[in-house]
């Protein structure tokens, strides 16, 4: 039975030191993105213009058939 309490303590020290890495490399930066900023100009944005969309007398391209 003392084993238990031995393997428990232990584990549970173990537990605390990993959370106490993970807090420090979190408050030095580690899981900072640097890579998708300096990529995001290379994304294609998608913007769409409302008053072509709701205008009944515009075409869009989807109904000029190529005959």
């Amino acid at each position: 039975m003392s084993v238990i309490y031995l393997l428990i303590s232990i584990s549970l020290i173990i537990a605390l030191l990993f959370l106490y890495a993970f807090f420090k490399a979190v408050k030095n930066g580690q899981f900072d993105d640097d890579y998708t900023p300096s990529v995001r100009v290379l994304f294609d944005d998608s913007v769409t213009d409302s008053k072509t969309e709701t205008s009944p007398t515009a075409v869009s391209p989807k109904t000029i058939q190529n005959d």
